[in-house]
């Protein structure tokens, strides 16, 4: 076995979901994941997508991530919002609450450290 995993999502089955109902601000937002890689309880990293929409994110995790396409705004409590598009990556820290909008069908990939 390999000590690699190539970021590919070909021939692995997204899983598919949506934000808890009363997260959900507007739109109706979908989300395809694709797991690549996952350590239970410490470690989850792949490629998330998402439909257009606005709902509220609470993190208790950290979550580094790059956008493959799309556009999103995510905006923490009492902030500014940050435009997000290809190519922009951003850190999100235990403890950040706000908003997630997508405008543009959104394509990411991420690691999640719990």
């Amino acid at each position: 076995m390999a000590n690699f995993i190539p970021f590919r999502i070909d021939g692995v089955e997204p899983e598919f979901g949506a934000p808890e109902p009363g997260r959900i601000i507007s739109g109706d937002p979908h989300f395809r994941t694709w797991n690549l890689e996952e350590v239970a309880g410490r470690l989850y990293s792949g490629i998330w997508e998402a439909t257009p929409g606005k709902w509220r994110i609470v993190y208790e995790e950290w979550e580094y991530f790059s956008l493959l396409s799309g556009h999103s705004i995510v905006t923490e409590d009492g902030g500014e919002p940050v435009h997000l598009k290809t190519g922009d990556r951003m850190i999100l820290r235990p403890g950040f609450k706000g908003t997630w909008e997508v405008v543009e069908t959104t394509r990411k990939d991420y690691v999640i450290k719990v």
